[in-house]
């Protein structure tokens, strides 16, 4: 699994002219999913995220984790971030995940963030046409990688 954790402001997703997900300070989290990918990996990607130190404390130092500002997170699919560029100039997607797979893999990937945060995660909806918003706050984005756990 391969995610991209960026620290917002602000977030929502649009399908259809219409907002899906929506939230203020907190995560946006795109997910990419492959067919290596099991529970442990959900489980350390979701404990990582969840536990991350990127929001600032008191003194406006990186201490406190999604959870401790009681911040939101929206989780959206990206079948492209699985993306290889190695050969040419189109990017082939040969290992994401097709749909029979990855929809219940992402749908328990998010499951697990609501239990590790405690509360209703929003997402995207998989496979759609989405319009992704964000306000990303510092910048903070970091790119995690359950198969390279550095």
């Amino acid at each position: 699994m391969r995610v991209v954790i960026q620290r917002v402001s602000q977030a929502s997703v649009t399908v259809d002219s219409k907002i899906v997900a929506d939230i203020q300070k907190g995560l946006l989290v795109l997910v990419g999913i492959e067919d290596a990918d099991t529970q442990e990996d959900i489980d350390w990607l979701a404990g990582k995220i969840i536990k991350m130190r990127i929001f600032g404390d008191e003194n406006d130092v990186m201490n406190c984790s999604v959870q401790d500002i009681d911040g939101d997170i929206i989780v959206v699919s990206q079948f492209t971030l699985h993306a290889s560029t190695k050969k040419g100039n189109r990017p082939s997607y040969i290992k994401a995940s097709k749909p029979d797979f990855a929809i219940p893999t992402y749908e328990n990937f998010v499951q697990a963030i609501e239990k590790e945060l405690g509360k209703k995660v929003q997402t995207g909806i998989f496979g759609a046409d989405m319009k992704v918003s964000l306000l990303n706050d510092g910048p903070v984005t970091i790119v995690m990688d359950s198969k390279n756990r550095e």
